[in-house]
């Protein structure tokens, strides 16, 4: 059985490094990577605290950045890896970007895009737990970190 180097995996695995790197900044630690085929487009991660912006989530700022690099604002034939289940904002923003297909690992109860009901682009896919545990696990130890500060 051969194993395919770029599977979801894989890509998930990109999407944790930026979610680090944005917990050592004191971020809400969500990373995302945009891919198309096979190969990442797009980096990012929460900067919310950092650019004082409720916007700037990981999602947002990957949708940014691979619109600039395809010059156009449509992800038609993209994959988003996420750490987190996009909140409804940024599923809204992904349903304009008519992107081909999302995938997150550790779902939000409280303020994920499907328990407020907000809708994808009809032609988007989804798969959901992806490296769930480990998302889930950054979190967590985050929030932990965070009320032990405090």
């Amino acid at each position: 059985m051969m194993i395919q180097p770029f599977d979801d995996t894989y890509f998930m695995k990109k999407a944790l490094q930026e979610a680090e790197t944005a917990f050592q900044k004191g971020e809400v630690p969500v990373g995302a990577v945009i891919v198309l085929k096979n190969q990442i487009i797009a980096r990012a991660h929460n900067l919310t605290e950092t650019l004082n912006d409720v916007t700037a989530h990981a999602e947002m700022q990957a949708f940014t950045a691979a619109a600039d690099y395809l010059g156009g604002k449509y992800l038609r034939d993209c994959t988003l890896y996420v750490t987190l289940e996009p909140c409804q904002m940024c599923a809204g923003a992904s349903y304009w970007t008519q992107i081909d297909r999302i995938v997150y690992g550790a779902t939000d109860l409280e303020r994920g895009f499907k328990n407020c009901q907000t809708k994808l682009h009809p032609r988007t896919k989804l798969t959901s737990g992806i490296l769930e545990e480990e998302c889930g696990q950054l979190l967590k130890r985050f929030f932990i970190e965070r009320r032990n500060l405090n």
